[in-house]
């Protein structure tokens, strides 16, 4: 049976990542969207949060999403980083 989806590619696509408030997250996590969104510029990166406390930080990126298998895999190797709690 073939999944249907309710995005239709490509679109630009809104990633928020929140992990730890470390010194590298928000390159590591540039990295690892580059690595999956060629044409990302980090310098697009639209907001860098700290929590109330300054203990996390949440990044929101968007891509251009050319289909389901590059943010599979994009969501996967985000949530695979261990600097990484959430990806949504």
């Amino acid at each position: 049976m073939e999944e249907v989806s309710l995005i239709e590619y490509p679109c630009d696509f809104p990633i928020k990542i929140m992990g730890k408030a470390h010194d590298d997250f928000v390159q590591i996590a540039a990295d690892i969207v580059k690595h999956h969104a060629l044409d990302f510029d980090e310098t697009t990166m639209l907001t860098v949060k700290p929590s109330k406390n300054g203990t996390y930080l949440s990044i929101t990126c968007t891509i251009r999403a050319t289909s389901r298998a590059q943010l599979d895999a994009l969501y996967q190797a985000l949530s695979d980083h261990p600097m990484v709690s959430i990806v949504l």
